[in-house]
């Protein structure tokens, strides 16, 4: 996948934007002598970009692992129920508030056709869970293909799916694995924050629970990126590792942290440019 590759997912904090920043500081995959781990998966932009062959998926989102295990193993029966949705605004609500998928192909399809067809690929559900974002005010999809779904089954396989939380996945990793990381930010961030984390709110116990997951992970020589917003709670956690101010824009260069970065890179290895916290 190029960077400018389409994904098949829009999702709150998707990395997309920022994979011509972040390929340089990401190691290459014959670097990664054992699995590409990424516990809070999202649209998987750094998975599909880097393409690794051995690697474990995980959220705690259940709609987005049905999603990609059902594109894995069957990705034309996905094609097939999402093409035999409609697309006017009767249909999207009838599939939003009524429709009933009863098998993971059918549960697939809809999580991908509301994503598609929804306003502007917006990921929100209401405090029930239930999906509540409004149609997208066009007769017609987001563009896919059956082939995008097709070459995101060919790179998934060999990977395993999980939905789990955070936590598990990361304690199970060993020396020579790398983990990618892109947690919820902190509420208020306005790139994302914990609204559509409706199955657990991220808080920052959570925070705390991550920052001794990945520091323990990292003296068993397991290595790590992370991108997350650039608060002063949060990066006191990860005291230690490394730390780089990610660019507003794509063009930009990488530059010195300050009180309103924004987001930033932290890494569990040195890397150009940034500074030890």
């Amino acid at each position: 996948m190029t960077v400018n590759q389409k994904l098949l997912i829009r999702y709150p904090g998707g990395k997309r934007r920022l994979l011509v920043f972040l390929q340089d500081f990401l190691p290459n995959l014959s670097d990664i002598e054992g699995r590409y781990i990424e516990p809070f998966v999202g649209s998987a932009a750094v998975f599909f970009y880097l393409q690794p062959k051995r690697a474990i998926l995980s959220d705690v989102n259940p709609e987005l692992i049905d999603l990609y295990r059902a594109i894995k193993y069957a990705p034309r029966k996905v094609w097939a129920t999402y093409c035999s949705f409609g697309s006017t605004k009767s249909d999207y609500h009838h599939i939003r508030d009524e429709y009933e998928p009863k098998t993971l192909i059918q549960r697939a399809a809809r999580t991908l056709y509301l994503n598609r067809t929804c306003f502007k690929g917006m990921w929100r559900h209401n405090r029930d869970g239930c999906f509540n974002v409004g149609y997208g005010g066009q007769e017609r999809r987001w563009v896919i293909t059956e082939e995008d779904l097709v070459f995101c089954a060919t790179v998934l396989r060999g990977v395993s799916l999980k939905c789990a939380d955070f936590q598990p996945i990361i304690d199970q990793t060993q020396k020579g694995d790398f983990i990618f990381l892109d947690p919820p930010y902190r509420p208020g961030h306005k790139e994302c924050s914990n609204s559509h984390y409706v199955w657990h709110q991220f808080r920052y116990n959570d925070y705390e629970r991550l920052a001794d997951s990945v520091q323990y992970a990292k003296s068993r020589g397991v290595r790590w990126a992370m991108t997350i917003s650039s608060h002063e709670d949060i990066l006191r956690l990860l005291k230690g590792n490394h730390v780089l101010r990610i660019p507003r824009g794509t063009g930009k260069m990488p530059g010195i942290l300050t009180s309103d970065s924004g987001e930033v890179l932290v890494t569990s290895y040195p890397v150009e440019g940034g500074m030890r916290l």
